[in-house]
């Protein structure tokens, strides 16, 4: 193997390779780094090629280091280490020792995308407190950032102009049914929604006013049996057969395998961001947890995403 002087070594391949050596395979670094295996094996293989030698025999038993992987394992374990500590060094300088974020969210955002990003800055800024405080709808997070109660806020979009915005995702709003339904078509239809009994969300619901208005637009009506608050008990009924619902989808994960999932016959979608309020100061902690949050590969701000799509 020749040397590849046209790819540069990057901090995040000796870091791989540290995992790769203390963990023993491929999955369990991949666990521990929260990647998927074969991004751990593209960064090991980059690296090889890179240096021009194997690093890491492969087998059915694991992976092994090579004499030579040995040897460049504890410069990496070196250089992540030092890296670590130019990390704190600037940390302190930006006063990201202590303090707190405060956000703020609806449900289905707080329940399953923020978990992961408050994950990630408490591992690079662990004196940094975070709370998250779960809301009803969408006003009621807005109402927080405008009465002092949390700096980030995660909302539908657009919002008004008090506050600055960044797009997050995009989100599919999906028609869910039991698994003994069976359009009548290919695809399904607005008679297919139309004549089938409902289990809703209550009609005055912020998020569910958009796929009334949706579905009228089309010349079509919802035949709602049911009235439910909760999205999880909405699905579990529609699981048990009792009727379908029309859900976004990431409100309505995790989704049962026994519950099928269509598009609606004219796709429909919300828009999810995070907003912060217009022109005010922050101390530095929500700045950088802005910036976790726009690289977070989860969370593409500022491109429409469907990672649940």
């Amino acid at each position: 193997m020749k040397a590849n002087p046209q790819n540069q070594m990057k901090l995040s391949q000796l870091r791989i390779l540290v995992a790769v050596a203390d963990h023993g395979n491929f999955s369990e670094a991949a666990l521990h780094l929260d990647m998927s295996q074969s991004a751990v094996s593209h960064a090991i293989a980059a690296l090889e090629n890179h240096l021009g030698v194997i690093l890491v025999a492969r087998g059915r038993h694991g992976a092994r280091l090579t004499p030579v992987g040995q040897q460049v394992v504890e410069h990496a374990r070196e250089i992540a280490s030092r890296a670590e500590a130019i990390t704190e060094v600037a940390n302190a300088a930006r006063g990201l020792r202590g303090g707190q974020i405060r956000l703020a969210s609806f449900r289905s955002v707080a329940t399953h995308l923020l978990p992961a990003v408050i994950a990630e800055f408490h591992q690079r800024f662990p004196h940094v407190n975070v709370s998250l405080t779960e809301h009803d709808d969408c006003p009621q997070v807005e109402a927080a950032l405008t009465d002092g109660k949390a700096e980030i806020g995660f909302t539908l979009l657009p919002v008004s102009d008090e506050f600055d915005s960044w797009e997050m995702l995009r989100d599919e709003v999906v028609a869910l049914f039991p698994a003994s339904f069976r359009p009548k078509g290919d695809q399904l239809t607005w008679h297919d929604l139309s004549t089938q009994p409902l289990v809703m969300p209550p009609i005055d619901y912020l998020m569910m006013r958009d796929v009334y208005a949706h579905v009228h637009t089309h010349g079509h009506s919802l035949n709602v049996a049911y009235e439910v608050g909760t999205d999880a008990a909405i699905v579990g009924l529609v699981a048990q057969g009792l009727g379908a619902t029309v859900l976004p989808r990431l409100a309505a994960e995790p989704i049962p395998a026994t519950v099928q999932v269509f598009s609606l016959p004219a796709p429909l979608e919300r828009t999810i961001g995070a907003i912060v309020l217009a022109d005010a100061l922050y101390p530095p902690a929500v700045y950088a947890f802005l910036d976790i949050l726009k690289a977070h590969p989860a969370l593409v701000m500022g491109r429409p995403l469907s990672p649940l799509g």
